[in-house]
């Protein structure tokens, strides 16, 4: 049975990660309410190199909800644009992917934000008409965990990591894993699973990978942004799976890489399709990226590649845009802050944990916002 919040844990936390997750949650809110800017053509600072240089849209406002995978990323890239030109107020919720999306479908929110793009039967209810989906960001979900005296250094396969999230190991010095450790001293100690109690696209594409390699995972849970959790502790959002983790001795979960990374938290080498150990890297999350090239909403899913140096848990995020916006101004302003972020706001996701778009990607994204037109059908990305 899924495990709930549990609050004695809660507050177990630990203060500097505490602080580092509410400064999350507040860098959200705060800048980006008061971020991304348009309106006059800028140039770019020496304080900040990757301020955008041609900023042309006319000023509006913008909200968008949803995945909190995005969230460190959209944080920086909003705020960064803001110094350009304050002209435009972006507020973003990050509320999951399941949020997100029934936000946008709600037509409450400019944009959606999802790991995983939404299918035919979703679409079909969309209240403001046909819908675009943009590649936004790349990145990994790391198996991060909480082992007193033990570095980045666990090894797991695919089938271990399946039967520890599925409850068919639950000690930390299983024989199992003592095999793959066989350096490491595995304490005699229960294994705490923690997992996303919230539809999550994070979830999504751990589950999606697990239903690739695991043939018991895939006939018992399946693969969604939701699920029955055969075991483990719910917690909601990347931020409070993130805070569990290092208030909770013996825990293992999964984490967007950029909250590993911010947290300094210990991420496992899984053994991927080509038979090599690989840690959540930029280079072994670009691999697996490239391992295909022909990307689309409809076929997504870079779990498991073949590379030989790819990290099998890696996943592409996504914008949700109608196609017609009712309201010329603000649709212009969308789609350059989405052209913006596509392109020129890649040049810090390196600096957050994320992999910034290939080429290629890049070009799908302008590609699919040159589609979104103004109330009278004119193209509002002028590139």
């Amino acid at each position: 049975m899924t495990g709930h919040r549990n609050p004695t844990r809660r507050r177990a936390v630990g203060a500097a990660v505490a602080a580092t997750a509410l400064s999350l949650v507040v860098v959200a809110t705060a800048p980006l309410t008061a971020s991304a800017a348009v309106g006059r053509k800028s140039t770019t600072t020496a304080a900040d190199p990757y301020a955008n240089t041609d900023l042309h849209a006319p000023a509006a406002t913008l909200t968008g909800a949803g995945s909190t995978f995005d969230q460190p990323f959209f944080t920086r890239a909003f705020y960064v644009y803001h110094q350009t030109d304050p002209g435009l107020t972006v507020n973003y919720a990050s509320i999951g992917s399941g949020g997100g999306i029934a936000q946008f479908q709600a037509g409450t929110v400019n944009f959606g934000a999802t790991d995983v793009p939404m299918v035919a039967t979703d679409l079909a209810k969309d209240t403001g008409g046909p819908a675009l989906q943009v590649p936004i960001d790349l990145g990994g979900v790391a198996i991060s965990y909480h082992l007193p005296g033990v570095g980045s250094a666990l090894h797991l396969t695919p089938s271990v990591l399946a039967a520890i999230f599925l409850g068919n190991i639950t000690m930390w010095n299983n024989s199992a894993l003592k095999k793959l450790n066989p350096k490491i001293n595995l304490p005699n100690q229960p294994i705490t699973v923690v997992h996303r109690s919230d539809g999550s696209g994070t979830s999504y594409i751990f589950s999606n990978y697990l239903s690739d390699v695991s043939p018991t995972w895939l006939s018992k849970v399946g693969t969604g942004k939701s699920l029955n959790w055969p075991v483990g502790i719910g917690e909601k959002g990347n931020e409070g799976v993130a805070g569990f983790i290092s208030g909770t001795p013996y825990t293992i979960g999964y984490v967007e890489l950029a909250y590993a990374l911010q947290n300094n938290f210990p991420a496992a080498w899984l053994l991927n399709k080509r038979g090599n150990y690989v840690k959540p890297t930029f280079d072994s999350v670009a691999a697996a990226a490239a391992s295909k090239p022909n990307l689309s909403a409809t076929n997504f899913p870079i779990v498991n590649s073949n590379g030989a140096n790819a990290y099998p848990i890696s996943g592409y995020s996504w914008v949700l845009v109608y196609q017609q916006q009712k309201d010329a101004t603000t649709g212009t302003a969308l789609v350059d802050v989405l052209d913006w972020l596509s392109h020129a706001g890649q040049k810090p996701a390196k600096a957050l944990g994320y992999v910034p778009l290939p080429p290629n990607i890049q070009q799908l994204a302008r590609t699919t916002l040159l589609k979104v037109v103004g109330p009278d059908g004119t193209v509002l990305l002028k590139k």
